[in-house]
């Protein structure tokens, strides 16, 4: 089950479980939409890979007790900031493929 992140891990903007901000890549690194497509490039700084939309978890039971109430969002921050002349060197050669083919 996604953990929900509360943050972004490089700039630390709020983003609560219902964001549509939100983006994470396949091992749940979660960066707001801003940071993924100006600084990041579509590209994860922990392992290469792309990101897409968070899916957002229903704030109510609509089903078999599969809500936000019953599986809340986690609390921890992760605050990894990028370093961004690193990051422009990762990903240099990465951003230029599709995610599928990384």
């Amino acid at each position: 089950m996604l953990e929900l992140r509360p943050s972004c891990e490089h700039c630390k903007r709020a983003l609560p479980p219902h964001s549509e901000d939100a983006m994470i890549c396949s091992y749940e690194c979660t960066f707001c939409r801003d940071c993924v497509e100006s600084l990041l490039r579509n590209v994860c700084p922990n392992c290469g890979g792309g990101f897409c939309a968070r899916p957002i978890r229903p704030r109510h039971d609509h089903k078999g007790g599969n809500y936000l109430g019953a599986d809340p969002a986690s609390t921890t921050v992760r605050h990894r900031p990028v370093d961004v002349a690193a990051h422009r060197v990762f990903a240099a050669a990465l951003a230029a493929l599709p995610p599928a083919q990384r």
